[in-house]
C-alpha cells in the first residue's frame, strides 16, 4: 500500500473553476487569445505552463494559487460560510446598514417641493389667462 499522493490535476481544476464561473471553453479561449481546442487540451492535462496558468487565472478572475489548490470541498465550505454569513439578519461582516438621515424628513422635503411646484404652475396658468 502506497502513501504517495497523486499530484493535483491542474487541468481538471481549471475545468471545474470555469464551469463554476459559468464560462464556456470558447469564452475562456477568447479571453486568453487561443482556441477552444487548446483549452480542451489544457483541461485534460495534469500540468500547465506557468505563463498560460497566469493568463487563465486572470481570465477566470481567480489567483494561480486558487487554481493549484482548488478542491470541491473548499467550494462547498466557501458557499456554506457565505450562506451562513448572509443569513445573519442581512448584515455581512458587521456592516451597519442604518440610515444616516430621517426618512420622514425626506418625505416632508419632497412634499414641500411638490407644493412649491404646484404653486408655480398655478401662477403660470394665471399669467396665461390674463394675457387672453
Amino acid at each position: 500500500m502506497s502513501t504517495e499522493t497523486r499530484p493535483r490535476n491542474i487541468g481538471r481544476n481549471i475545468s471545474r473553476i470555469r464551469e463554476l464561473r459559468g464560462m464556456k471553453q470558447g469564452a475562456l479561449a477568447d479571453a486568453i487569445g487561443t482556441t477552444q481546442q487548446t483549452i480542451s487540451n489544457i483541461e485534460t492535462s495534469e500540468t500547465v505552463e506557468f505563463d498560460k496558468l497566469v493568463q487563465i487565472a486572470k481570465a477566470l478572475g481567480v489567483t494561480v494559487e486558487a487554481i493549484e489548490n482548488f478542491t470541491e470541498e473548499s467550494v462547498f465550505n466557501f458557499f456554506n460560510n457565505f450562506y451562513d454569513n448572509s443569513a445573519n439578519n442581512g448584515y455581512l461582516n458587521n456592516t451597519n446598514n442604518n440610515c444616516t438621515f430621517n426618512p420622514l424628513d425626506k418625505v416632508v422635503e419632497l412634499y414641500e417641493r411638490l407644493v412649491q411646484a404646484e404653486k408655480e404652475k398655478a401662477e403660470y396658468l394665471e399669467k396665461l389667462m390674463k394675457l387672453k
